[in-house]
């Protein structure tokens, strides 16, 4: 009987832990919500089969690839988005009051002061070190991010598999133009290219990030 009670919310807890932290293992949520790894996999798929969660498959260091967990549209819709519908809502109202052109250099500043801001905290390392700083960065805000090395330390893949802003960005796809400037900025000695995009359909946002000097 207490098992019956305790599902619900197990399962909402799950949901909740997820919503907070962008993304976690099976493992990760077992140890946070105090519960044995078979019952977190028991939760995660019956939420899987609602639809309200989805997961990447990660290969972390020699052992085995790793499920990682987030959730989906549909489960980031159980839960009221006030600061994303509020941000969308400020926007749709400036747009009409000042024009839509003045709010997208509204936008472009925020971005600007946003890349200044993490190029400082980045640092001046070594590509792979700034990359990885980077990823950190974007996770503490939200964002699943990862990063893995092509063509030795010259190039990373960077790839964000979901949209912290996916509110303003279907409304006012043009921050996804001034996230790409943003990354350019962190990154002064390198191109960066966009190679997959969420709000076009596909599955993450994706960047090739090179260090200038280094194609043949």
């Amino acid at each position: 009987m207490m098992a019956t009670t305790q599902q619900p919310s197990t399962k909402q807890d799950i949901l909740q832990h997820l919503l907070e932290r962008g993304q976690a293992t099976a493992q990760e949520l077992a140890d946070s919500l105090d519960i044995s790894p078979q019952a977190v996999r028991r939760h995660l798929k019956d939420l899987e089969a609602e639809d309200l969660i989805e997961y990447q498959t990660v290969q972390v260091g020699m052992g085995r690839p790793q499920h990682v967990y987030k959730l989906s549209r549909k489960g980031r819709d159980r839960f009221p988005d006030s600061h994303g519908k509020f941000a969308v809502s400020l926007l749709d109202t400036l747009a009409e009051t000042m024009g839509y052109d003045q709010v997208n250099t509204i936008l472009r500043k925020q971005w600007e002061r946003k890349g200044i801001d993490y190029r400082s905290r980045v640092g001046s390392g070594s590509l792979s070190d700034r990359v990885a700083k980077l990823v950190e960065l974007r996770k503490a805000e939200g964002y699943m991010a990862e990063y893995y090395p092509v063509e030795s330390n010259n190039s990373f893949m960077f790839t964000e598999h979901n949209c912290a802003i996916a509110d303003v960005a279907e409304t006012f796809p043009s921050v996804c133009g001034h996230e790409l400037e943003m990354f350019s900025l962190v990154l002064p000695d390198c191109t960066v290219e966009r190679t997959h995009w969420l709000i076009n359909g596909e599955h993450r946002c994706g960047y090739l990030i090179t260090k200038l000097g280094t194609r043949g």
